[in-house]
């Protein structure tokens, strides 16, 4: 899944679109883009008819009303989007975006038939003092204890440290976090968590892409960076196969 985040001309956006379209291995993969919410209807007419599918980086958790700027998980099922990224540490970090209000947002994509896109992960002060799962943890209950028809969720491992740093958690590290958050899913008792689909994000590359991929409880990536360089992110796709 490529987060586009506040990136594009519609010049740039068509050609990546394109490019995103060109992928021999869009038939054995899931692929999804999310662009700015300017750029959504350039890049859904673009995919008509083929196996790109579409998501918002964000959402109200609102559904109508007075609400200057926003934009409501409705509106984007109206224009057929399928996908909402939820709790990005970006919207944490500058929009002050508390588990509560990403617990709100979560309820609003699911009332609207939309599918979200939980994002979690913690500082660089939290892991070494010790804190990611404990972090971790309070964000997912945070989000989905409340919940139901959790189906379809799809969860990303985002350590706050290592997006747009360079750094990314090692193959160990990153699988050591899936595999917490899977045990933590399954308490939810709402859900079979063997079947959630979990990824990995974090300054995501062609070169770490297939070590990050062979662990045993990554099933994909939410690429930033690297998805605005299309032959980098074709070699990402390719290695997900």
């Amino acid at each position: 899944m490529a987060n586009w985040k506040m990136h594009g001309s519609m010049a740039s956006v068509e050609k990546l679109t394109a490019n995103s379209l060109g992928l021999e291995d869009l038939s054995q993969v899931d692929v999804a883009v999310c662009p700015s919410f300017v750029h959504i209807p350039q890049v859904l007419a673009q995919s008509v008819g083929t196996r790109l599918k579409v998501g918002a980086q964000d959402c109200s958790h609102m559904q109508s009303g007075a609400y200057t700027g926003e934009v409501s998980p409705d509106m984007l099922a109206d224009l057929g989007c399928e996908w909402v990224l939820l709790g990005h540490s970006e919207r944490r970090q500058y929009h002050a975006e508390s588990d509560s209000l990403v617990a709100a947002k979560f309820a609003a994509v699911l009332n609207a038939g939309l599918k979200p896109v939980l994002c979690v992960g913690e500082t660089q002060e939290q892991r070494e003092g010790g804190e990611a799962f404990t972090v971790v943890a309070g964000q997912l209950h945070g989000a989905l204890a409340a919940q139901s028809g959790l189906q379809d969720v799809v969860i990303a491992y985002e350590p706050v440290w290592a997006i747009g740093t360079g750094l990314t958690a090692t193959p160990d590290e990153a699988q050591e976090m899936h595999r917490y958050i899977r045990m933590r899913l399954a308490e939810l008792g709402s859900l079979d968590a063997e079947q959630v689909r979990l990824l990995y994000g974090g300054s995501v590359k062609a070169a770490n892409a297939p070590s990050l991929f062979s662990q045993p409880d990554i099933d994909g990536a939410l690429v930033g960076g690297a998805s605005l360089d299309g032959a980098e992110f074709a070699q990402i796709i390719a290695a997900a196969v």
